[in-house]
């Protein structure tokens, strides 16, 4: 424990999620410690997030405007709706530059023991989307665990309609595991996802 403002700074980087009292007191000395390190800008920075960056109108992504620029490029295609869990997801399927369709933030997943069900999720503005038609596929793509699992299914369920082509991404095996490691979950979802070898 450190006197007054510098425990105080390490317990605010504690609150950050995947940071440790380790980690918070590293950066907090970090910062102390180099000169160099400019705390006005860092300052700046998080001022201006909360002030400028909000949620796309249409998808639900962070943008800095009211629509975010995935909405507003006229490239990508307005028939394939990619449906995530949160904005980061989006940022993991824009880097394998595999797909060119539009994009759909839930906000979280159906977690009954977090007290978090479909109608605190933005599927009701998922719907809305689907409803003239132009869109001809939707991708499921929440996580693969329990909280994901239980998403898909509801949507799946929930978006049966004539035109509308449902899939899930695919999940199994990563490149380079080995099968000893892999969990029974990660093992059934290969199996059911394995495709045929061209001759």
């Amino acid at each position: 424990m450190y006197d007054g403002i510098i425990q105080d700074l390490i317990d605010e980087f504690g609150r950050l999620p995947g940071i440790g009292p380790k980690s918070a007191q590293r950066i907090a000395f970090h910062i102390l410690q180099t000169e160099s390190f400019d705390v006005t800008k860092l300052a700046t920075l998080l001022m201006d997030i909360r002030e400028k960056v909000r949620f796309c109108e249409v998808c639900g992504n962070v943008a800095e405007e009211a629509q975010c620029s995935i909405c507003r490029d006229p490239r990508r295609s307005p028939t394939t709706i990619c449906v995530v869990e949160e904005a980061k997801d989006v940022v993991a399927i824009e880097r394998t530059r595999e797909f060119r369709g539009l994009y759909h933030v839930l906000g979280g997943a159906i977690s009954p023991i977090d007290g978090i069900g479909p109608d605190d999720l933005r599927i009701s503005q998922l719907l809305t989307r689907l409803a003239d038609g132009t869109v001809t596929e939707v991708i499921i793509a929440t996580d693969p665990n329990l909280e994901g699992e239980a998403t898909a299914t509801y949507l799946t369920r929930l978006l049966v309609q004539p035109g509308l082509t449902v899939s899930r991404l695919a999940s199994g095996l990563p490149v380079g595991g080995d099968l000893e490691y892999a969990d029974e979950v990660t093992l059934g979802r290969a199996f059911e996802g394995r495709r045929q070898i061209q001759h």
